[in-house]
């Protein structure tokens, strides 16, 4: 059959986001519907293969999109949306048939976590990200070449930012704030390096002054070529984007739950 994205609308229209599922047309390609799902929401996590349930999954990772298949599910993948899980696979029906499933199921993850105006100090911004978006995977990049990386592009960079990379690695905050993997030097005739952009066309920038990167501001140069600057540094930054419904770039305003989609391989 062929598969679009509005049919996969309607199919998810049809499940209780309590938790439930449905069964899909058995000449549907399991592997097509990941595909497009992936194309999302971004990688999935492998809850269950080949009727083996990873012994890591728990409330986190989304272990209730498996409640109401009891012990019927063959392969599983699962995707943090919001809050929501999204999983997709097969499963056994009550025939013993496998057949191609798709399943929601709520996702409980913290209520975004106020940011004061004032704040700041001894804050663990990275920490607080985590924690904003409900991540609960491992390192994504633990083991990224710093040293290779900044003699490549002739300076430091942030600690927060290296971290951020490190622990979320490749993807986009609400699906739409994707940060760069190694700054970007479209700008640096500006005095500015690029660390992340939205689909919107804002770039958010570093403006590299002084020798010590963990003091360099941000900037955000917008779509039409203003630049806004912020004192502040990268992860408090974003998680002020995220929270903070008055921030000129806020995110607050199109999402009360935030997540990050990771863009790289399935666990």
């Amino acid at each position: 059959m062929e598969l679009t994205q509005t049919t996969v609308n309607n199919w998810l229209a049809q499940i209780d986001p309590g938790a439930g599922y449905i069964h899909l047309p058995g000449d549907l390609d399991p592997q097509d519907l990941t595909d497009l799902l992936e194309g999302r929401y971004g990688a999935p996590r492998t809850l269950v293969l080949d009727g083996f349930t990873d012994p890591t999954v728990d409330e986190s990772r989304g272990a209730a999109l498996l409640i109401p298949f009891a012990d019927r599910a063959v392969t599983i993948r699962a995707w943090a949306y919001g809050d929501q899980w999204v999983g997709a696979g097969t499963a056994r029906d009550g025939e013993g048939a496998v057949r191609p499933v798709l399943a929601v199921a709520r996702r409980k993850v913290p209520e975004p976590l106020a940011v004061a105006p004032d704040e700041g100090g001894d804050v663990d911004w990275t920490e607080r990200l985590r924690r904003i978006t409900g991540w609960a995977q491992t390192s994504r990049r633990p083991d990224v070449d710093w040293a290779e990386v900044e003699s490549r592009l002739g300076t430091g960079l942030p600690s927060d930012y290296k971290r951020m990379v490190e622990t979320f690695g490749n993807g986009a905050f609400d699906g739409y704030l994707d940060l760069n993997q190694e700054p970007w030097t479209d700008l640096r005739g500006d005095g500015l390096l690029i660390w992340a952009g939205t689909e919107h066309e804002n770039l958010y920038c570093w403006r590299t002054d002084g020798a010590d990167p963990d003091r360099w501001p941000v900037v955000v140069r917008s779509f039409d070529g203003e630049d806004v600057p912020f004192d502040c540094q990268t992860a408090e930054f974003v998680c002020r984007v995220l929270v903070d419904p008055h921030h000129p770039f806020t995110m607050a305003c199109y999402f009360d739950t935030h997540w990050f989609m990771n863009y790289g391989e399935s666990d």
